[in-house]
């Protein structure tokens, strides 16, 4: 049973970084691959980037391309989402889950076994 917390969200301006992470103290992490999502109000939940197990292969959804580089230290039971040219439109509940096959390329949110319970990201001037 995986337990994932996230943290690192905030409130940062327009044009702005954050880096979040996504931390399994039991370092079981490191055999699924793992997924970032986020859920703006209002709106549904929708996937942000996935990354394989081994971090060979990572996905991106086309309004974070360019902008959001997702990484993960196995090491540390530790995947990360790095945030830049931020934008209001990027204001959500950041979510990570991890899901089964290690070496998936895309993460539906329905393939996803364990999840945290979110860190608040907030673009705003």
């Amino acid at each position: 049973q995986l337990e994932l917390v996230e943290s690192g969200g905030g409130l940062v301006q327009p044009g702005g970084s954050l880096r979040l992470s996504c931390v399994d103290s039991s370092l079981t992490l490191k055999v699924y691959s793992v997924g970032w999502f986020r859920q703006a109000p209002g709106k549904e939940r929708e996937g942000v980037s996935c990354i394989t197990n081994t971090g060979s292969s990572t996905d991106y959804a086309d309004s974070v391309k360019g902008r959001f580089t997702i990484s993960r230290d196995n090491t540390k039971g530790t995947v990360y989402l790095q945030m830049d040219s931020l934008k209001p439109e990027d204001t959500a509940v950041y979510y990570c889950a991890a899901g089964w096959p290690p070496n998936r390329r895309t993460c539906p949110p329905d393939d996803m076994d364990y999840w945290g319970k979110g860190t608040l990201v907030t673009v705003s001037s």
